[in-house]
């Protein structure tokens, strides 16, 4: 669902796009607050992917310690690993939703369209702390660590 959601805001950023530039260059009519929609929709995209690439292991890693560890080995890494992220990043979602709420406080929006900016980082807060969980439950159930564990025999040169 978070995917389609995904896809959904980049379909929107592209023709938020398409119609500015059309609009600019063809008609001499730029879209009013396109700048200011492209970032709303770039944030809400990064933000929503965060738990995306943390449930498929997409992150970039390095990975030369984990050729020196046995299977074992690198099964307590990574939940080791998932463990120290999670927690890290539970605590990034609640400064962020500190922030958030400050925000909203002050009632900050947008220079042009006058967009309330406290929803997105609700949002923003919401999707790190979404990644924290994921990464913790990765930690803590051991199908979730195993199925995307490292193996250095299996790389493929590219």
């Amino acid at each position: 669902m978070l995917g389609a959601a995904a896809a959904v805001l980049l379909l929107g950023l592209m023709a938020v796009t398409t119609v500015d530039v059309i609009g600019r260059y063809i008609f001499n009519w730029p879209l009013r607050g396109a700048f200011e929609i492209t970032e709303l929709l770039l944030l809400a995209l990064v933000f929503a992917g965060l738990p995306l690439v943390s449930r498929a292991d997409e992150h970039v890693t390095l990975d030369f310690i984990d050729r020196a560890l046995g299977e074992r080995g690198r099964l307590l890494l990574r939940r080791l690993v998932d463990v120290i992220c999670g927690l890290i990043i539970l605590s990034l979602a609640w400064r962020v939703f500190v922030k958030a709420g400050k925000i909203a406080g002050y009632a900050d929006t947008t220079d042009v369209l006058r967009i309330p900016v406290g929803p997105f980082v609700y949002f923003m807060a919401l999707m790190v702390a979404v990644t924290a969980v994921v990464h913790l439950i990765k930690a803590i159930l051991p199908a979730a660590a195993e199925q995307k564990a490292f193996d250095p025999d299996k790389v493929s040169p590219t």
